[in-house]
């Protein structure tokens, strides 16, 4: 059973890619802040026991990471495939955005999932093989009023995938993002209907993108269909950006 590692995987869009992936035969390491209620559950309903495990950690804790890393090879083996997912947002003007803010943002969203990275892509050049798959957002590429922080740190994912999949791809570690436009989780739910549908009808097919949507890019990247797929971001908005 291949391990991957998704970071914030303990609801929303990164509960959901979990969730897939465990029903996909992967066996999740599942990364969080805290437990809750809902990731229980979810591990508790795996298909396969051990197929989705927990681990704690403060991703913004970057000095962690290097002995986080270590350990879990050293509990569940080698890692096969890492989800960046775990992140942040602010919404507000630049002008007037607190500069420790600015600062949480990028820590979390930005030099996390690259430490992250580092240590985890290690393992996987020793193996002579592994899936890196950063989640990004539409927001890099057509910008969003009061995102303009958030947009930098996705964006710099962006360049960060492309430039490390020539780094490490004669070693046979494919490196790709996923940019999701709106998703339909709890971030739109405390929006009115009236906000929800102006959304939707802003994209080319008229809804908003699910969670298994882009939990099933991820899945498809991470799998032996993607193999000759690298440096590059797969979109999915329902045609948002069309």
């Amino acid at each position: 059973m291949r391990n991957v590692l998704v970071t914030g995987a303990s609801r929303g869009l990164g509960l959901g890619i979990a969730r897939l992936l465990t029903s996909a035969g992967y066996r999740v390491i599942g990364v969080a802040r805290n437990d809750n209620s809902e990731f229980a559950e979810a591990r508790a309903e795996a298909v396969n026991p051990g197929s989705f495990v927990f681990h704690c950690l403060d991703l913004a804790e970057i000095e962690k990471i290097p002995s986080f890393v270590s350990q879990l090879r050293k509990d569940h083996g080698p890692i096969y495939g890492l989800v960046n997912n775990a992140g942040i947002s602010f919404e507000g003007a630049l002008a007037m955005m607190p500069t420790a803010q600015i600062e949480r943002l990028v820590r979390l969203n930005t030099l996390s999932p690259m430490v992250l990275t580092k240590y985890v892509v290690r393992s996987m050049m020793s193996q002579g093989e592994g899936r890196i798959v950063n989640l990004s957002s539409i927001i890099a590429s057509t910008g969003y009023k009061g995102l303009s922080v958030y947009g930098a740190t996705k964006s710099s994912l962006l360049g960060f995938s492309r430039s490390l999949a020539r780094e490490v791809g004669e070693m046979g570690i494919n490196v790709n993002s996923v940019a999701p436009g709106f998703v339909d989780t709890e971030l739109t739910h405390s929006l009115d209907e009236e906000s929800r549908n102006k959304i939707a009808r802003r994209s080319a097919l008229r809804r908003l993108t699910e969670v298994k949507d882009v939990a099933n890019a991820v899945e498809y990247l991470l799998s032996d269909k993607a193999k000759n797929i690298t440096g590059t971001v797969i979109t999915v908005d329902a045609g948002s950006t069309a």
